[in-house]
């Protein structure tokens, strides 16, 4: 990365993380642990029956990030009429090894708590989200959170002996996934996150074992309307990765939507005062109408 593209990305992170946290209307648990809570928003309008927007915030499955920082995010598709359901799960913790460094997800956690959340969703939108028509729900996620919500949108191409795996499709609008760590392969070849996805996985060993079970683009196809909305300029998770998930969707039989955004990074996506975010909101519209 040069010092240009540094001191871009900087600025972009301080302007998304510039804005105050926004409580939630409501918060429920979906399991036993402190991580596993869904935040739930009203649509700010008199929409009734307003589509659901599902999101994952990301972070590199890392510890020291969870789902505040993507409540100004969430705030601003409630605004546009969304109701929108913020889902927490459980993080990496420290590496001792490494000097006490963050390590990327934990293995089986990180998943069984986005199956958990997903599952006990409807439930618990009609208690806490009589506004929302589950009919219309769109899954949206920003990096390590747009692979989780790739990931969500395609346990039923998971093996049947999986404890993830659903044995009908998802009943989705669609997935809109921003900047997501959406292939494994590519992402470990440009090192994206420093190594988070061999983190998240485990190891290198780990990796070759567990990939089929956890890598979006060994999923495909889905059957799911999918669009993927990638920053040209992002230097955290490049392009490149969002190439090669198109791609692999392609050899698949099965067609993602790419939306390349000019001049634009990693972060302006969930960033309400950047343009690109009422992109991301209109690519959710679509797919919600």
């Amino acid at each position: 990365m040069n010092d240009s593209a540094a001191a871009r990305d900087a600025a972009e992170a301080a302007s998304a993380f510039s804005h105050p946290t926004v409580a939630p209307d409501a918060t429920a648990a979906y399991g036993p642990d402190p991580d596993q809570l869904v935040d739930f928003y009203a649509p700010r309008t008199e929409t009734a029956d307003a589509p659901l927007v599902v999101a994952l915030h990301g972070g590199a499955w890392r510890g020291a990030f969870d789902r505040r920082h993507l409540t100004p995010f969430v705030d601003f598709l409630a605004r546009r009429g969304f109701a929108v359901a913020s889902v927490e799960y459980r993080r990496g913790g420290l590496l001792p090894q490494q000097g006490g460094g963050p390590l990327a997800g934990r293995w089986p956690e990180t998943f069984d708590d986005v199956a958990a959340a997903l599952d006990a969703l409807p439930a618990l939108v009609r208690t806490h989200l009589p506004q929302a028509d589950p009919r219309r729900t769109v899954l949206t996620g920003h990096s390590a959170g747009g692979h989780l919500a790739l990931w969500a949108a395609a346990r039923h191409s998971l093996p049947a002996d999986s404890p993830w795996h659903t044995p009908a499709t998802a009943a989705l609008r669609g997935v809109v996934a921003l900047a997501p760590i959406a292939h494994f392969t590519k992402a470990v070849e440009l090192d994206v996150c420093d190594g988070a996805v061999l983190q998240l996985l485990g190891g290198q060993k780990e990796f070759e074992a567990r990939r089929h079970l956890a890598d979006p683009a060994a999923l495909l196809p889905t059957g799911i309307a999918t669009t993927v909305v990638q920053g040209r300029d992002d230097v955290v998770v490049p392009q490149a990765v969002a190439e090669a998930y198109v791609d692999a969707a392609a050899t698949a039989g099965e067609t993602v939507g790419l939306t390349l955004l000019e001049g634009v990074g990693h972060f302006p996506l969930i960033d309400p005062s950047a343009d690109a975010c009422a992109v991301v909101a209109e690519e959710i519209a679509q797919l919600a109408y």
